[in-house]
């Protein structure tokens, strides 16, 4: 089983969305190729390589390397929104959703490391529109943090002087876990989520 389909948990990354399976199995192998070697480094050959296929076969399912990490980037830019959108949604009180939007983001960011260091750290290799359209979707990643962080502030459950800022910073803290976390090291995802999920309750002021 590959890196990019592996969690630290030893879970599938489905990437149900993508068909057939082998458009699912080249995507994969660009995320792999990607997160080892950075966008600029690799090409369609070092693809179409690693899933076992012929630079040929990769243009059937994929125009240019680019359609290919637009794909990726959007899959999991929208799975990213939709663990904060479950989290702010969810019951409890702010204090509540925003453990619980923290922690997820976290387990995400660990558990599907290769997968996120491609998604947040390669945004630039994008072409305009295709960044653009990401840029969007990080924008509502950005508002649905905000929105707990300014729901703990009006509750006077939080002490926030700067919203914005400490939005940026909670969701920097949040995905650079993608960065670092080693499968072999000595926490699991659900532990890593659950410190940080701490570390961002005491930097909000959160009542303990």
């Amino acid at each position: 089983m590959s890196t990019a389909e592996e969690t630290a948990g030893g879970e599938v990354e489905p990437w149900e969305e993508v068909t057939p399976d082998a458009a699912r199995r080249l995507l994969v192998a660009a995320v792999e190729a990607f997160a080892e070697r950075g966008y600029h480094a690799t090409t369609t050959r070092d693809i179409a390589g690693r899933a076992g296929m012929s630079p040929a076969a990769l243009y059937i399912h994929y125009k240019t390397k680019e359609e290919l990490l637009h794909r990726i980037s959007r899959i999991g830019h929208d799975r990213a929104l939709d663990i904060l959108r479950t989290a702010a949604r969810g019951g409890g009180s702010a204090t509540d959703r925003l453990a619980e939007a923290v922690s997820s983001f976290v387990r995400w960011h660990a558990g599907r490391r290769t997968t996120a260091r491609v998604v947040q750290y390669e945004l630039d290799a994008l072409g305009p529109d295709a960044r653009a359209e990401i840029l969007a979707l990080r924008r509502q990643v950005d508002g649905e943090v905000r929105g707990i962080i300014e729901e703990g502030v009006a509750s006077g459950e939080f002490d926030v002087i700067d919203v914005h800022g400490t939005t940026l910073a909670v969701l920097s803290l949040c995905i650079d876990v993608a960065r670092w976390f080693n499968v072999d090291g000595p926490r699991t995802p659900d532990e890593v989520g659950a410190l940080y999920a701490d570390l961002v309750l005491r930097m909000v002021g959160a009542a303990k």
